[in-house]
């Protein structure tokens, strides 16, 4: 290749210019280091987006509502009642009961994920803390019969669809929490990233019109499931 002898001859000359002879290898290493960066470059730079493979990139894929491992969550709330099973760790020692059973719901986990642009961690965590991977489940209702799914849909307020624990449950529930996220964004516009997934995660339970104020953030929901989800996270959800 013509263009790349001249490049060559001209690193040559600017060397032998100020008295100095590189060795072949250093040279070799100061061409094709600089030929990597030139193709890097022509490229592009493409910031990762929902669009990337969760398996090659899961360690940096976060989705499009804020990065969970660097949102700060005591874990589930201690107390007179809860000693013990409480804090970081106790939401950990929980989120590791689930872990076999959320594992077999892995791809389609991330799959629903990518689709929504929501950290399949954080679906994992919701469906850990709703129905420990759906371990708990009657035919896919909790003991009420009123909930629905790995996810736990309130039947008075939504229209369960699919399977309990198939991917049209999963893309239904993670589009509802997707849509009270931004309807906190709307309605909170001067909150932080972190403070809008809480409120998100918070109507998702209890519904946006329970919110007023940050006050009205569910803590020990939101904490817990915000810890399950860096535990779940640091697993490769």
């Amino acid at each position: 290749m013509r263009w790349l002898d001249g490049i060559t001859d001209s690193m040559d000359m600017s060397l032998s210019a100020v008295g100095y002879e590189p060795p072949p290898t250093m040279l070799s290493f100061a061409l094709f280091g600089g030929l990597f960066v030139l193709i890097g470059t022509s490229r592009g730079s493409h910031s990762f987006t929902h669009t990337m493979s969760p398996r090659l990139h899961f360690r940096l894929y976060h989705g499009c509502y804020g990065d969970v491992m660097i949102m700060e969550t005591p874990g589930i709330p201690c107390d007179n009642t809860r000693m013990i099973a409480c804090g970081i760790r106790g939401s950990e020692m929980f989120a590791e009961m689930d872990l076999k059973a959320l594992q077999s719901y892995q791809i389609l986990i991330k799959e629903i994920g990518l689709r929504h642009c929501v950290d399949p961690a954080l679906i994992a965590a919701i469906i850990s803390r709703e129905s420990h991977g759906g371990t708990i489940l009657l035919d896919g209702w909790d003991h009420t019969g009123l909930k629905f799914g790995l996810m736990q849909l309130d039947k008075k307020i939504h229209h369960p669809v699919g399977t309990w624990d198939g991917k049209e449950h999963l893309l239904q529930a993670v589009g509802i929490l997707t849509d009270s996220i931004k309807a906190i964004q709307k309605k909170f516009p001067s909150w932080s990233v972190a403070q809008h997934l809480k409120g998100g995660l918070s109507a998702f339970k209890s519904g946006t019109e329970a919110i007023a104020t940050s006050a009205d953030i569910q803590a020990d929901y939101v904490n817990d499931v915000l810890a399950r989800a860096k535990f779940y996270k640091k697993r490769g959800f």
